[in-house]
């Protein structure tokens, strides 16, 4: 990889909100970007208009950014970013993957946030399964995709195991609207990001019951705490989940009514099912699938997820809202430490 951040070249693999978003920051500092996506009607609408209706409507692309529906035109990019579904990102690894194998100077940052359903694996794991020559890092943190592609300034954190790899990425931000502060916990990271759309879908269900702001707090308090229990037993360090990508994103996917895991959580508490939600949204709700992923994940470590479980039960099993809020309010009485304890593995 070349050690000049200015010359760089960059690609985006998915053209959805989040995907747009950062072509747009880049675009925005006078970087060429390639956007790629897989609708082809999509792809060309913006290249036509230089919007993107579908998913950012009345925000104008800039003529450096590049579409196409070609993997091969975009993995000729030094700097790859993943922003697909973890439901398809394996699908789009493995056919990127001819590609990139013959090169060991590209660098891959996966910015999914989910955890894959099948092996429970985070996507810095597929990559580096898929694709052994590339670099890997991540990025996450509270970044709603209609306020960045409105030009207005977020932070975020990018993670590496490397941090002589960080310090050739960080610079790739100077100069955007983007503050990208550095990490090495790769799996706290991906585990802030992912755990709390889960946590986001709950507090949709409160919002949507009527439950009120102290209801919301505590909520979100309480899921802080089962995110870091979780997280620091997936391999996590504790501190990353009270930095951006931990409690700031928990912050902002469950406080906005932007997020579509929160509005899942709404509707589901207007009394619609989780399959006539998922059909009705334009984009993918992570929580979704990572629910079922993280409640495994934690039956396998003996982690206390009352939060997560309740979300399941509502999603899976029937369960309503209601009964579900009720369960979690009428759990074991105990003391707030030993609840909050990353270490305690029985407790909230």
């Amino acid at each position: 990889m070349s050690s000049s951040p200015s010359s760089l070249s960059l690609s985006i693999i998915g053209a959805g909100s989040w995907g747009s978003a950062l072509a747009l920051i880049f675009a925005r500092a006078g970087k060429s970007v390639t956007l790629w996506g897989h609708d082809a009607r999509h792809l060309q609408a913006l290249k036509e208009s230089r919007l993107n209706a579908r998913y950012l409507p009345g925000i104008l692309f800039p003529e450096n950014i590049n579409c196409t529906t070609s993997l091969e035109k975009a993995s000729e990019a030094e700097i790859i970013f993943f922003v697909i579904p973890s439901k398809f990102f394996r699908s789009v690894a493995h056919v990127l993957a001819p590609y990139m194998l013959s090169s060991s100077s590209k660098t891959l940052i996966s910015c999914t946030k989910g955890i894959e359903p099948t092996s429970g694996k985070l996507m810095s794991d597929i990559l580096g399964e898929l694709i052994p020559t590339a670099s890997i890092a991540v990025l996450s943190g509270p970044n709603l995709a209609g306020e960045t592609a409105r030009g207005l300034p977020a932070a975020g954190v990018l993670g590496s195991r490397e941090e002589s790899h960080l310090a050739l990425l960080q610079p790739i931000f100077h100069q955007t609207q983007y503050r990208a502060y550095t990490s090495t916990d790769i799996a706290g990271i991906q585990l802030g990001g992912a755990l709390k759309n889960i946590f986001a879908i709950a507090t949709g269900v409160s919002d949507g019951l009527g439950m009120g702001e102290n209801a919301r707090a505590g909520l979100v308090t309480r899921a802080l705490a089962e995110m870091t229990r979780l997280g620091v037993a997936m391999g996590g360090r504790p501190q990353t989940f009270n930095g951006l990508s931990g409690i700031g994103d928990l912050m902002a996917t469950c406080f906005s009514p932007q997020s579509r895991n929160h509005q899942f959580g709404w509707q589901l508490a207007q009394g619609k099912s989780p399959l006539e939600i998922e059909h009705s949204m334009t984009m993918i709700a992570e929580g979704l699938f990572t629910a079922r992923s993280a409640q495994e994940c934690a039956r396998k470590l003996s982690i206390d997820t009352p939060i997560i479980d309740e979300v399941v039960a509502v999603l899976d099993q029937g369960k309503s809202p209601q009964s579900a809020i009720k369960e979690l309010l009428g759990r074991r009485l105990r003391s707030e430490e030993e609840g909050l304890k990353a270490s305690n593995r029985n407790a909230l």
